[in-house]
């Protein structure tokens, strides 16, 4: 049986792709506990440094597999499509933003639906120039989910936010760096190994400031000054009970490069 998601770990890179090409790897159930999974066990792995997640194929995700979803069969009540949603593609999207090693997405062709909001909720983002942006949720006469209408307005604003979620287009890559969506967009052809470098960069940095860092920057559009000025020094006193950064200040004062272990 063909595998859903291939999976490896090389370096203390734990490398995911999205295995269903002919489908432009969309999104089944059992795809998504797969990585809600792997992305729980690199938070648990110190030996897992960074998480890359990319696509099969010509596209990176064209968002949730929606056969057999509007159907016929039992009757639907009430409370019901939240309750998917909720336990669904929100606990994916979760999943990433929650993920305590860095995530970096390397996103090879169309990013669509939900495929967006996991592109969006990555820390970091590589785009092919061939790759594409759409919120194609309007085009199905659906409103956002997986977390769409909060990770937009937060990255772009929210004028820019509707302009795509409400005319849904495709955005081109080169675009989307334009705007902010992106970190970086390569040629096809070297977008594996920018991913790669980019991955073994953060693979050797301290891995725990690296987790502070990112749950200071996700909760900070939700803190007030006075707030996130206390997660900041709370945060700074956990971390200098690390070995990587006692690793860090002896490497200053040493004058050398540290040598950081994840720890």
């Amino acid at each position: 049986m063909k595998e859903l998601l291939l999976h490896r770990v090389d370096d203390g890179v734990s490398w995911i792709t999205l295995n269903r090409p002919d489908t432009l790897n969309a999104i089944t159930a059992e795809m998504r506990e797969e990585l809600i999974g792997l992305l729980d066990a690199a938070s648990a792995d110190p030996d897992i440094r960074v998480v890359v997640l990319t696509g099969a194929g010509r596209g990176f995700c064209s968002g949730a597999d929606l056969r057999g979803s509007s159907g016929g069969g039992a009757e639907r009540v009430p409370g019901d499509v939240a309750r998917v949603i909720r336990r669904g593609v929100q606990r994916l999207v979760a999943a990433v933003l929650d993920c305590e090693k860095p995530v970096l997405a390397a996103v090879n062709g169309a990013a669509a639906g939900v495929g967006l909001s996991l592109a969006l909720a990555c820390d970091l983002v590589l785009a092919a120039d061939t790759a594409t942006f759409v919120a194609a949720f309007v085009r199905r006469g659906l409103v956002p989910d997986g977390g769409a209408a909060y990770l937009l307005p937060r990255l772009i604003g929210p004028q820019r936010a509707k302009e795509l979620l409400l005319l849904g287009e495709a955005l081109p890559a080169a675009d989307a760096e334009r705007l902010g969506l992106v970190n970086r967009v390569l040629p096809a052809a070297e977008l594996e190994k920018a991913a790669r470098d980019w991955a073994l960069r953060l693979a050797t940095g301290p891995t725990r400031s690296m987790a502070l860092t990112k749950q200071l920057v996700n909760a900070s559009l939700e803190s007030d000054r006075a707030a996130a000025f206390t997660a900041e020094a709370t945060a700074q006193e956990i971390n200098m009970t690390t070995a990587d950064a006692q690793e860090g200040v002896r490497a200053f004062v040493e004058r050398r490069p540290p040598r950081f272990g994840g720890r």
